[in-house]
């Protein structure tokens, strides 16, 4: 989850000298692929940890849940990647 915080700050970073030094009409790709790189990272903690929940939690009583947090990271993964192929897709407009 760390590892996709700092793709998704870096994509910010570089979205905003981007927006300032590109010309008009052009594509954001680097912003993009750092976006969708954070979405995979999102992804991939999810289901790590989705995966190894009883090694983590032994002591877990039976009928829990995974917790707010977890939805979250759901729901930022395929926004974050939807995010990113946009970056990639769409042109600036004047």
């Amino acid at each position: 989850m760390v590892l996709s915080v700092l793709f998704s700050s870096f994509s910010f970073m570089l979205f905003m000298c981007q927006l300032y030094t590109m010309d008009k009409g052009g594509l954001f790709y680097a912003t993009g692929v750092f976006q969708i790189l954070a979405s995979l990272a999102v992804f991939s903690g999810a289901v790590i940890y989705a995966s190894h929940v009883k090694e983590f939690h032994q002591d877990k009583p039976e009928g829990g849940h995974f917790g707010h947090c977890f939805v979250l990271a759901w729901v930022a993964f395929p926004l974050s990647l939807v995010s990113g192929i946009m970056y990639i897709h769409l042109r600036k407009r004047q």
